[in-house]
């Protein structure tokens, strides 16, 4: 078979025949949008329709058949078994892309149309392998300057260029996300939240693998379209991914009765965030720059003029609007620095960090003076220009946070509300507190792009935190 890079879907006929039935094994469950809503249209009504229709198959059920990959690569997969008869098999709304014809693969053939078998145990090992091969390739890294200098005048040719370098890598880093889903310890890999997760990863890694190599500007639009459906899909993962986790801690019985390893979820989730910011950079890049009109010093998502002091101030507004709705009151905030000062930087990155930062202090100031007759004093937020870095610290009163309890705000088990809201029912858009993901994803973000992080904190008096953003733009993405 012929590697990924040296030939296209349909250079070699086993890998078109494993493709295809790839496509059989894992996108014909159907989906009823009454029972997802998170689940976006774009599933089996794409661009990529045209190159691979899909077919309106019978009721398929899940099973799970564990492959025989070398160890280190071995994941469970899904194949579809068909419930109904071999009477009812589709045999005559089969896709000439799916189901390739007798006189290529007779076996494949006699299966589907003698035997009504729509997927199998070797056709489920060539997911599996597909799945696992790219995953093992490695990733390739990119810098805020490389985007910015790259992005700076969108051609053609670049914007070429651009959708090609997704095309090979976006296949990679979805992979190996889709691997990690499968090899969860104590069995979050089952939670039905984690599950409808890698249906998704596993959708769109098909979606790309099926599309056709980018050669003129007609397929980079096509492909443009599509990976700008599949950042939509994957909007809702990580409070899916936190409702998995959720639903962990209970079946353990709380943090007190974690067993031993539990620190394995943190490292995955780690990798999976991380993985996930550097994936929805890529697309979300490509995609704003197509934008005809951008805003001036804008450059796809980048604004190279980014003014922290007034992403600052919008994430306060944003933090005391919601604290506002919570407690019927909010402390104020203070914001000190220079109001001219601009850098390079993912807008919407910062304001999720500051954001998080500032509802974390808002609630605590406004707990620890809501029954007290002093004033709530303000969270202050100053804004530092150095040679290396920007730091922003955002400092607060609200009484602490204990020596003990350090350690864990940076988890994703941990949380500091006593009753955390149940994802899994129903909530009015962002709370103050429960989720237990604000602050680690805050970490990761700053990382991203070669920041930090830190929290100290004095406890009886209040908490400070130094978020730590590289001005340099030289650093590249980690790569978990």
């Amino acid at each position: 078979m012929r590697g990924p890079h040296r030939g296209g879907l349909h250079s070699s006929p086993l890998h078109y025949r494993s493709l295809s039935l790839f496509v059989v094994a894992v996108a014909a469950v159907p989906i009823h949008p009454s029972r997802h809503p998170s689940i976006h249209p774009f599933h089996f009504g794409s661009p990529l329709s045209s190159h691979l229709p899909l077919p309106r198959l019978p009721l398929l059920r899940r099973t799970y058949i564990y492959t025989n990959i070398p160890p280190r690569r071995c994941v469970a997969r899904r194949c579809a078994t068909q419930l109904a008869s071999p009477s009812t098999a589709c045999r005559h709304r089969r896709p000439a892309l799916l189901i390739p014809s007798s006189s290529q693969f007779p076996q494949t053939s006699r299966a589907a149309e003698g035997e009504g078998r729509m997927a199998s145990e070797p056709v489920a090992r060539a997911v599996a392998e597909e799945v696992a091969r790219w995953g093992a390739m490695r990733q390739t890294g990119v810098s805020l300057r490389y985007m910015m200098e790259f992005g700076a005048r969108p051609t053609e040719r670049t914007l070429l260029l651009a959708a090609q370098f997704l095309h090979k890598e976006l296949p990679i880093r979805i992979a190996r996300r889709a691997l990690d889903l499968d090899s969860l310890p104590f069995g979050l890999s089952t939670k039905p939240a984690i599950l409808k997760v890698k249906d998704w990863y596993v959708e769109s890694f098909r979606e790309i693998r099926s599309f056709p190599e980018v050669r003129n500007q007609k397929d980079e639009l096509a492909f443009t379209q599509m990976i700008k459906m599949i950042r939509v899909r994957h909007t809702n993962v990580v409070p899916a991914i936190a409702l998995g986790v959720q639903q962990l801690k209970k079946d353990l019985g709380g943090p007190k009765a974690f067993p031993p390893g539990i620190h394995e979820i943190h490292q995955f989730l780690d990798r999976f965030y991380m993985s996930r910011i550097g994936i929805r950079m890529l697309i979300g890049q490509h995609v704003a720059l197509h934008d005809p009109d951008p805003e001036p010093g804008v450059i796809g998502l980048i604004n190279t003029k980014m003014s922290p002091m007034t992403v600052a101030r919008i994430a306060s507004e944003d933090a005391r609007a919601i604290c506002m709705r919570e407690y019927g009151s909010s402390p104020d905030v203070d914001i000190y620095g220079d109001p001219g000062f601009t850098f390079p930087y993912v807008t919407p990155h910062l304001h999720l960090m500051i954001f998080e930062l500032v509802k974390n202090s808002l609630r605590a100031v406004q707990e620890r003076y809501m029954d007290s007759d002093k004033l709530a004093p303000p969270v202050r937020i100053i804004v530092a220009d150095g040679a290396e870095d920007v730091t922003i610290k955002i400092s607060d009163e609200g009484g602490g946070i204990p020596r003990s309890g350090l350690s864990r705000i940076f988890t994703y088990l941990y949380s500091t509300a006593e009753n955390p809201p149940d994802l899994d029912g129903h909530n009015e858009g962002v709370t103050m507190a429960g989720y237990g993901y604000g602050i680690p994803i805050s970490r990761l973000y700053a990382r991203y792009f070669g920041g930090d992080l830190q929290i100290i904190s004095m406890e009886g008096y209040g908490t400070d935190a130094y978020l730590h953003l590289s001005r340099l733009g030289d650093s590249e993405e980690p790569l978990p």
